[in-house]
């Protein structure tokens, strides 16, 4: 498919952008919880039409070229499968996701930062074990003192998490939209409604 194939779609940029596609793996599951595995609705239709995902649900609204008519896929699966990453990158957003949002000292959600446990100031080094997310007035309480002699302590001991550990902990953290045909993919463990 040669770059025209995208332009020849009439674009309405009031509603046809906001019909991502959620991007599900040969396994069903998607590749990723948080953030959400989405693609924009182009690529899906471009994938769908290079043969590279099945289409399995799709919006109400459709899309026209010249020549075709297509329904925009609201989830895709890919037709190979993608190994999951077994490392899991040391982020500031994994970071955050592992801590589950949260302050390790005193639990606040809002103004989140990191803290290093062992302060660099007394040779403590940049790694899982070592940093935690922390709110502001926390992090500045702390300074670069030791726990022991700021009298805080940590909610959790810090760890590297596995891939599905991260994985699983971004189920807990829904995006703020869900299409209702995504549920099923997203959720299919969940306990279901007598």
């Amino acid at each position: 498919m040669d770059g025209s194939f995208r332009t020849n779609f009439t674009r309405d940029p009031g509603a046809l952008k906001h019909h991502p596609a959620l991007v599900l793996n040969a396994d069903y599951r998607p590749l990723s919880y948080y953030p959400l595995s989405l693609w924009p609705w182009q690529d899906a239709v471009k994938a769908a039409f290079l043969d590279r995902v099945d289409i399995v649900a799709e919006y109400d609204t459709c899309v026209r070229s010249p020549s075709m008519t297509i329904k925009i896929p609201s989830v895709v699966v890919l037709k190979d499968y993608v190994k999951p990453q077994k490392r899991v990158a040391f982020t500031r957003f994994n970071l955050f996701l592992r801590d589950e949002f949260r302050c390790q000292y005193c639990g606040a959600k809002t103004d989140l930062t990191f803290d290093h446990v062992i302060p660099r100031a007394a040779g403590g080094i940049t790694s899982w074990e070592n940093v935690v997310a922390a709110c502001s007035p926390c992090n500045l309480r702390k300074g670069s003192k030791s726990l022991r002699t700021c009298g805080m302590s940590l909610r959790k001991v810090p760890r590297q998490p596995t891939a599905s550990e991260l994985l699983n902990m971004g189920r807990r953290f829904p995006p703020n939209h869900l299409h209702e045909s995504w549920m099923d993919f997203l959720y299919w463990d969940a306990e279901l409604d007598a």
